[in-house]
């Protein structure tokens, strides 16, 4: 569904897959792709060369995955404030380095999509 070229071609692509679904007597999967595959095509109303960046949310698991790995390496916090100052931390040097600075989304093509107001 999400390899197609476009909205119209995955929509198609998706009344394809719960036909077949069906066909296979396989109705409450059936069901599950009707009622929620539609919602996973957000990201098609933007621009195509975002499309990668938007339906990734891989920053955030790597950000996820540094703060797991600092908390196990901690073990036991000594209060309740010590969670949001290591998190706020991380934050902090990550808007601060090197990966804080690269742009995740080039703002140009969307501006481009926008109407003139002409």
């Amino acid at each position: 569904m999400h390899a197609q070229e476009d909205k119209g071609a995955a929509l198609k692509k998706i009344g394809d897959v719960i036909e077949k679904l069906k066909d296979m007597k396989l109705n409450e999967a059936a069901g599950k792709v009707e009622t929620a595959a539609y919602e996973t095509l957000g990201y098609m109303d933007f621009s195509r060369e975002h499309w990668q960046r938007i339906k990734t949310n891989n920053a955030i698991e790597g950000f996820n995955r540094e703060i797991r790995r600092r908390t196990k390496s901690i073990g036991v916090f000594p209060d309740a404030r010590s969670v949001p100052m290591l998190v706020c931390a991380r934050l902090r040097h990550i808007e601060q380095s090197e990966w804080g600075q690269k742009t995740y989304l080039n703002m140009q093509h969307l501006e481009d999509d926008q109407p003139s107001d002409s």
